[in-house]
This record gives C-alpha cells, structure tokens and sequence, in this order.
C-alpha cells in the first residue's frame, strides 16, 4: 500500500496522481503500486511540487513495516529514533493568560 499526503502543489500534480491512486481527501492519495511505478511517481511529484511538500509512506521490511520519505517543508517532520520513526508536529507558541 501507498500514500502520498501533498501540501499547496499545483492542481496539476495532484491531476496526474489521480491516474494511479485514489484521491481520499484532498491531496491525501491511495493505491496499490508496484514499487517501481511509487518511485517514478514520487520522482515525478518532487520535481513538479514547486513550493509545496509531499510525504509519501510505503510498506517495508522493518520493524513498523513501513518506511516515509517527505520533501519540500511539511507541516510534520519526520525524526529517526534508534530505527523508530515518529512524527513531530509544529511547536505552537504559549501564550500567557492575563
């Protein structure tokens, strides 16, 4: 299985992804491919993104059994811990209630 979640990419991107997967929600893409076809299809994606960002996640050998590759500057990052991969979201600054 794969997913490719894009931030602010041209419609034109997300038009061509439609060809191979299933729009769930708005920039939110599913389908079953090989992974020949997700890497060109990724390929295609960064080159075309301009300002925007993508991750794409996909099933792999490994302890989570998948694997995430993100480009452009997401709303979540990606860390690494020990093999481990998490999500970090955004840092909200606190404001003091007066």
């Amino acid at each position: 299985m794969v997913v490719i979640i894009l931030e602010s990419v041209p419609t034109s991107v997300r038009g061509e992804l439609t060809r191979w997967m299933l729009e769930l929600k708005a920039g939110v893409f599913i389908g079953n491919l090989s992974a020949l076809v997700r890497d060109m299809l990724w390929k295609m994606v960064c080159s075309k993104m301009r300002d925007g960002a993508g991750m794409l996640i996909y099933n792999a050998a490994n302890e989570q059994g998948l694997s995430i590759r993100f480009s452009g500057n997401t709303s979540r990052r990606v860390e690494d811990f020990e093999g481990l991969l998490l999500i970090r979201h955004p840092q909200t600054p606190k404001t003091t209630g007066e």
